[in-house]
């Protein structure tokens, strides 16, 4: 059975005649005659009964006209579904993002893709870069916005975005403010609000232990906003990027001796075919304008 031949069967049982059936479906009356009895040949009976100028349904046209009915609604809604698809209507995209990212770094990325193609529901999720990894590996995101600290793993492409450095961020008052800038050594013995989540967490770890520098360590979170707001509030100072720092008032000063930073690049799972969402994405991201920090 063939989707044209349910077409002008379905067509007929609106017109009950066969020549205008014909016109409608934009074909000789002998193909429709013969697209008809291939239907009734698979069906086991005639569909139709023809008196002269009258048509009428058989039994057996009756019984199967509300299912071929029903199966050309289906083939009509598959392909506008399809092409709303490739038009990016009616269409999701979910989007990983590093929880370490600051969030106003990605509102003008956020509001041209919106713009251009309005059809898109665009979901957020937020996860740490691990978490990131193995929801890109699984489907779960089509793509993320995360930083590798070491090298990107050959699994994924990764299109750099910007540079951020990581600062030292502190309340008004603190001792640092007099700094122009911090070394690892002026951390020893400070109180130290510690991000559980950072991704160069290990790597600094390693670092204070072979300089032998101690920072004390009172308050460890998940949550950078409660990091951030805790320094604010003079509980200690925290090594965060330098654009995740959102709260008013906080004072930053960059970290010398080393310095340190990350790139924050677009991944995707590489070889893997993307819907026309994800490729949309992936080309708003790289014609946007980031500033200076920006990477090619």
């Amino acid at each position: 059975m063939e989707l044209q031949q349910v077409r002008y069967f379905v067509t007929l049982c609106k017109t009950l005649n066969f020549t205008r059936a014909a016109e409608l479906c934009n074909v000789t009356q002998p193909s429709l005659t013969r697209a008809i009895q291939a239907l009734e040949a698979e069906f086991g009976g005639p569909l139709l009964h023809r008196e002269r100028n009258k048509t009428h349904l058989t039994d057996l046209g009756q019984i199967v006209r509300p299912y071929l009915e029903g199966l050309l609604d289906q083939a009509s809604a598959v392909k506008n579904r399809a092409k709303e698809f490739t038009q990016m209507k009616d269409v999701s995209l979910s989007l990983g993002l590093m929880c370490t990212i600051g969030p106003h770094r990605l509102i003008g990325l956020m509001r041209n893709y919106r713009e251009r193609y309005p059809g898109v529901e665009l979901t957020l999720r937020d996860a740490t870069a691990e978490t990131l990894h193995h929801m890109l590996d699984e489907g779960e995101i089509d793509v993320a916005l995360l930083a590798f600290p070491g090298e990107t793993p050959d699994r994924f492409h990764a299109l750099p975005l910007y540079v951020e450095r990581f600062v030292i961020a502190f309340a008004p008052g603190h001792e640092f403010e007099s700094l122009n800038a911090v070394r690892l050594r002026d951390l020893h013995q400070k109180l130290y609000l510690s991000r559980v989540n950072c991704e160069f967490g290990d790597q600094m770890l390693e670092l204070y232990a072979q300089r032998g520098i101690e920072p004390i360590r009172p308050y460890r979170s998940e949550r950078d906003d409660w990091i951030i707001s805790m320094a604010a509030a003079g509980l200690g100072f925290s090594f965060i990027p330098e654009f995740s720092v959102t709260v008013p008032g906080v004072k930053t000063r960059p970290l010398v001796d080393p310095e340190v930073a990350r790139t924050v690049s677009l991944a995707t799972v590489r070889g893997r075919p993307h819907s026309p969402a994800v490729g949309a994405f992936v080309r708003e991201a790289r014609t946007t304008q980031w500033d200076e920090t920006t990477v090619h």
